[in-house]
């Protein structure tokens, strides 16, 4: 879906759950409540693959504004520190120093924990928080446009592809300060996460264009009259958005996947020890021996299951040369899934 800016990312699942009729819902990676674009979201037993897609790597579009630096790195804070603009060589220059692999800084006011706390808490407490470095890969950057004041760099928009784990807004702060300036992201739009992209979300056609302009008139807006109510346009949008979990699909998210044969049905729901016997791989994996049901995991991976007839069933994890369960899903869930079928298939052949 496409989250609205204004909005936290949890009360923007509301509508997801009242179109689905569902309480179970789970986003896969926070967007502040000042940005906008995508989140994927995982519904029902899907709730537990949220942890496996934050992983991906993700691509934003961010308008950052030069000069100024506040509290949050945002619009939401307050402006603790100014400086000069920088010039348009300046900015370019910079841009190029931060691409690859990076040492970053996350913001004070963030979700890290640092012993035992959110830093954010500690932080709105008064206390200051000392968080350390963390390692960032920004494949690509790209300076998309630029607003002038005086021939100097009052605001940028700026693309970016980067790994997981990389905060935008610390980005902002570090290329304003490499320009001798100081800098905070006015907006910022997630276009992308692992092969997901924001065009194919429900409620894409609900933002407005992202460009410098538009962030200044969207940010003035909010000040004033806060965030529109749109729940309504989105949910009707959902159903038609939502895909199920397939072999297909898990290979598109990037995941392994298995089937779980037919006669080991009942040792797999009821948690007994896993044998490899109990699968089909599909394909032929390195290090996996057919006849004798062996397999030498090569890499820490982990695995969507499925059952003979397609239905997803699970995770399983490959590590240290053995396989241990992710999660099961209910197989009451799974014998519901089986009957919707079967009614399906008889309703087609009336």
């Amino acid at each position: 879906m496409a989250k609205l800016p204004g909005r936290t990312s949890f009360s923007s699942l509301s509508a997801v759950k009242k179109s689905l009729e569902t309480t179970k819902v789970g986003h896969t990676g926070t967007l502040d409540s000042f940005a906008q674009g995508l989140l994927v979201v995982c519904a029902g037993s899907l709730t537990r693959l949220a942890d496996h897609i934050t992983g991906f790597n993700k691509s934003y579009e961010a308008v950052i504004e030069f000069g100024k630096e506040t509290s949050t790195l945002d619009p939401e804070g307050e402006v603790v520190a100014t400086a000069r603009l920088p010039s348009l060589e300046e900015l370019k220059s910079s841009l190029e120093k931060f691409t690859g692999k990076l040492k970053q800084v996350p913001p004070a006011f963030s979700a890290i924990h640092v012993d035992g706390k959110r830093a954010s808490d500690a932080t709105r407490k008064g206390h200051t928080v000392e968080i350390p470095p963390r390692d960032i890969t920004v494949y690509k950057n790209e300076l998309l446009e630029v607003l002038l004041e005086n021939d100097r760099v009052k605001y940028a928009r700026v693309s970016f592809d980067v790994s997981k784990g990389t905060y935008i807004r610390a980005l902002a702060r570090d290329i304003g300060l490499d320009c001798s300036s100081r800098a905070y992201l006015a907006g910022l739009l997630r276009t992308k996460v692992g092969t997901f992209e924001l065009k194919d979300a429900a409620g894409y056609n609900l933002l407005r264009k992202f460009t410098i302009a538009d962030v200044l008139e969207e940010n003035a807006l909010l000040a004033q009259n806060g965030p529109g109510e749109t729940r309504e346009l989105l949910m009707a949008e959902i159903p038609s958005h939502v895909v199920q979990m397939t072999p297909d699909f898990a290979g598109y998210c990037g995941l392994e996947t298995i089937h779980l044969k037919e006669d080991f049905e009942k040792d797999y729901f009821n948690g007994r020890p896993l044998r490899y016997k109990m699968f089909d791989f599909g394909r032929d994996i390195e290090g996996f021996d057919k006849e004798n049901h062996n397999q030498i995991l090569i890499k820490q991976a982990s695995y969507c299951v499925f059952t003979y007839d397609n239905i997803f069933c699970g995770m399983l994890d490959g590590k240290e040369n053995r396989f241990s369960y992710g999660f099961v899903v209910p197989f009451n869930l799974i014998e519901e899934k089986r009957k919707n079928s079967l009614c399906l298939e008889k309703e087609a052949l009336k």
